[in-house]
């Protein structure tokens, strides 16, 4: 078989309709920035998401750029965030002038553990942007009940997550703003770059709508200094005509990471498995632990399935951020993450026979390891697994 990690000619065939007419209108009205279709977009992901407002812009990593400047971040601020991300997160503060502050992770759900928060905050914290990893929202209770008692911004990064709950609320509108992305390779994902931040402060909304047109208000008329974060209307055509099919396209996601699940167990393998903790775990991607990951990687490329690794190097050993100071075992649970997690195909159009074709291949993989090299990694997979809700 060939099993792709993502399969976005399938998706796309299935809404072609819907989606050619999408860009058929845009090109037709000659409107490409900003405009109608955006306008309709922000209306749409405002409630979808449970926010009073949206403002749509260029990318995920814009959308967490411009947050930051609405909230007068900048030089000497310090904003505490994940080391295990894509690297926007972090990139956003450096870019900004701030310092990223990190804090390590909880293995159980990857995101950033709140417990260890209050340890790094200080005089000068200004924020902390809390990143919702593979899909599944972290404890926000214990995020917002920090961050109150110390007049802290929480910049919810949601790129991975539009549609995850915590207790009911949707990701985005617990914060102070929500972050999303819609990179095509994203649950909701459009033909390019585009992203979308919400809100439930209307000032908030009003401060970040004006700095993506390089800060005017009218036009030409520059109240702040922003920068080019607009969003084009027709990334916002396709994103609306997607919108409608992603609860069911999520549904399909959580069906398939339970089967996942069965068959791990049928199998016995020895493989960590993702855990839900949260309300509402959307599954942009079904994320497995090895310590033999990389091995497991080659052998599974070599078998026609497609994977990926989200993220081989944690930001706190990137080579831009050496100034930090921070050096190996500084964040061990981020670190070993970095080592041994391998996504796998957990898309819509997946099939039963598909995933059991991924399965066996890998409990071949296991089959073909030493006695040694099994309990090991059975070792490994006892750590961050529970038991599913």
């Amino acid at each position: 078989m060939n099993i792709p990690l993502l399969d976005l000619k399938a998706q796309y065939a299935s809404i072609k309709s819907e989606v050619d007419a999408a860009i058929t209108e845009v090109l037709e009205s000659q409107h490409f920035i900003l405009g109608p279709k955006v306008e309709q977009c922000e209306k749409a992901i405002a409630a979808y998401s449970g926010c009073s407002h949206a403002v749509g812009v260029s990318s995920g990593s814009d959308a967490l750029l411009a947050c930051l400047m609405a909230e007068n971040i900048s030089h000497g601020d310090e904003v505490i965030t994940s080391p295990y991300t894509f690297f926007a997160t972090a990139g956003a503060i450096a870019r900004v002038g701030a310092i990223p502050v990190f804090v390590d992770i909880d293995p159980v759900t990857y995101n950033l553990d709140p417990a260890q928060i209050s340890s790094r905050v200080t005089d000068r914290t200004r924020a902390i942007i809390p990143v919702y990893l593979y899909g599944q929202m972290t404890d926000m209770d214990a995020v917002m009940k920090l961050a109150d008692e110390r007049g802290l911004v929480v910049i919810e990064d949601a790129a991975q997550a539009i549609g995850a709950e915590y207790k009911g609320r949707r990701a985005g509108s617990i914060g102070h703003y929500g972050c999303f992305s819609f990179f095509p390779s994203k649950n909701l994902g459009g033909a390019g770059d585009g992203g979308m931040i919400v809100t439930n402060d209307a000032k908030r909304a009003e401060k970040v709508r004006c700095l993506r047109g390089h800060g005017a208000k009218p036009k030409y008329y520059h109240k702040l200094v922003g920068g080019n974060f607009r969003l084009d209307a027709i990334q916002a055509a396709i994103v609306s005509a997607k919108l409608p099919h992603l609860e069911d396209w999520t549904a399909a996601r959580q069906r398939n990471a339970h089967r996942y699940d069965e068959l791990f167990a049928e199998a016995g393998l020895p493989i960590g498995l993702p855990a839900v903790i949260s309300d509402r775990h959307i599954f942009n991607q079904y994320v497995i632990r090895s310590s033999k990951r990389d091995e497991l990687q080659a052998y599974l490329k070599k078998s026609g399935v497609g994977t990926e690794v989200y993220y081989p190097v944690p930001l706190h050993l990137q080579e831009c951020f050496a100034y930090l100071g921070y050096s190996v075992g500084a964040f061990p649970e981020s670190e070993r993450a970095a080592k041994e997690t391998l996504a796998l195909p957990v898309h819509p159009e997946l099939t039963a026979e598909q995933a059991g074709f991924v399965v066996d291949c890998i409990r071949e993989f296991v089959e073909d390891q030493p006695a040694a090299v099994v309990e090991e990694v059975t070792a490994i997979a006892c750590v961050g697994t529970t038991v599913r809700e």
